[in-house]
């Protein structure tokens, strides 16, 4: 009897373990969802038209990004006189680099295509997290340049697996850290953001964000726009040279 007995009891430390960090999980996801904003308004986001700079080794590069809510983003570079794009869809994705010595738009891999899938998801993945197929875990805090920053792990309906810090002030996400899989190899991307702006749809937005591209470089992009739920022509998601 004993034997059940102790059983039993590990089964229940076990699931009241795990009900406890789902639901910090779910609170700490709740007080950023406020924190920037609340669900109703992001639910209300269709789509957002940026405008920014990206500096990489002191060069400016222009930067425009439109996400149109669940169909699509395009991502234009423009640098050295020459303008290429990054197109994502749901069924298919394309590359176009001239300043790389690309002739013509290249479709991305199915893999690439998978990893990218959270990108034309205008409203964040947080936002109905559930509904769309994801789940968080809470994984304790880490010392983020001074700030013990809350971690939540975000794993994606594709297999995507994210880790987000949230700021225990201001529950704003101040890093995030995402491994993406190119050409068979997997890379760890880590991004840091910050200079939130709260737009007039009542959202609040990282007008910053910085990506490491080497030892003691980083890349550091600036929005210098945003506009929400701007009309936007589906055509811009086609490859064109």
């Amino acid at each position: 009897m004993k034997l059940f007995e102790t059983a039993f009891a590990v089964v229940a430390s076990i699931t009241i373990a795990f009900t406890a960090t789902a639901q910090t999980a779910d609170e700490i996801v709740a007080k950023h969802i406020t924190a920037i904003g609340g669900a109703d308004n992001w639910k209300k986001v269709n789509s957002i038209t940026s405008e920014g700079s990206l500096t990489v080794q002191g060069a400016d590069v222009a930067v425009t990004m439109v996400v149109l809510n669940g169909k699509g983003m395009r991502q234009n570079i423009s640098v050295m006189g020459m303008t290429g794009y990054q197109i994502m869809t749901p069924d298919s994705g394309w590359n176009f680099m001239p300043f790389n010595g690309q002739q013509k738009p290249e479709p991305v891999t199915a893999e690439t295509l998978k990893e990218s899938a959270d990108q034309f998801d205008a409203q964040g993945s947080f936002i109905d997290y559930k509904a769309k197929g994801h789940t968080i875990e809470y994984l304790g805090k880490e010392d983020i340049e001074g700030t013990e920053a809350h971690k939540v792990k975000l794993t994606q309906k594709s297999g995507k697996v994210s880790t987000t810090y949230f700021d225990p002030v201001s529950f704003l996400a101040i890093r995030s850290v995402s491994k993406q899989k190119a050409n068979g190899q997997e890379a760890e991307i880590v991004t840091t953001l910050g200079n939130y702006k709260k737009l007039p749809e009542g959202i609040l937005v990282p007008m910053s964000v910085s990506v490491p591209v080497g030892p003691g470089a980083s890349a550091e992009l600036t929005f210098t726009k945003m506009e929400v739920n701007k009309p936007v022509d589906e055509s811009i998601f086609k490859p064109s040279k």
